[in-house]
């Protein structure tokens, strides 16, 4: 019986590990999972690598059905993230409560992290419409490829970070502030599509429908997302 072999965003790598394994014990199907932040991915797809599913951000999976790469309307939707603010454990937890209350922690940080992924792009953009993004420039780092921004937080690189609630959660060491306000939060959704050239078809579209089944809703919401 072949592996269903999967390309998986860091995002959902949590609830996907825990409901994988579940998965593989009713099912009997063996599943081989490549995580990679979202510019890897695009970079593998770009580079010819062959996957059963890719699993990441719905815009990156619509960009990838229109290169060519994954089947035509086979995008199945399978959660939703909010980002959300994190600091160093036990430090001063600031005031994240409204886009004003933001604007004015932001202002005044001594360092702002945050990653190269969905969440980063739409944050360098919500920091130019508030108007900072000059004043805040030299205090921002952005996260490597992979490096989820706990990390940083958790080495005193960065006094406030931000990334999705699943990938802040994992990170022992911060104190989560919670999730953005709703007038600048930003929802990502994560999705799965057919590789063109998937060759255990389905196995993976039994892996799908596991994966957005009723039963591992809570699975999904334990780990920092809701389901989609």
């Amino acid at each position: 019986m072949p592996d269903i072999q999967v390309l998986s965003s860091n995002a959902f790598k949590e609830a996907y590990l825990e409901l994988v394994q579940n998965f593989e014990k009713a099912s009997g199907h063996k599943v081989t999972t490549t995580f990679e932040p979202t510019a890897r991915i695009m970079k593998r797809m770009a580079d010819g690598e062959t996957y059963d599913l890719v699993i990441m951000s719905s815009d990156g999976i619509d960009q990838l059905m229109a290169d060519g790469k994954l089947v035509a309307g086979s995008r199945v939707d399978l959660a939703k993230a909010g980002i959300a603010a994190a600091v160093r454990a036990g430090a001063p937890r600031p005031d994240i409560s409204s886009g004003e209350a933001l604007k004015r922690t932001l202002l005044a940080a001594k360092s702002i992290g945050y990653s190269q992924g969905p969440s980063g792009s739409y944050l360098q953009g919500l920091f130019q419409r508030m108007g900072i993004a000059e004043a805040i420039r030299s205090h921002i780092k952005v996260s490597e490829p992979g490096v989820f921004v706990g990390i940083y937080i958790v080495k005193g690189e960065v006094e406030i970070g931000f990334q999705q609630m699943s990938e802040l959660l994992p990170i022992a060491g911060i104190d989560i502030l919670g999730h953005l306000s709703s007038d600048v939060q930003k929802i990502t959704t994560f999705s799965a599509g057919q590789h063109v050239g998937a060759t255990t078809v389905e196995p993976a579209q039994a892996l799908i429908k596991f994966l957005r089944a009723r039963e591992g809703h809570a699975v999904i919401r334990r780990k920092g997302l809701e389901p989609a």
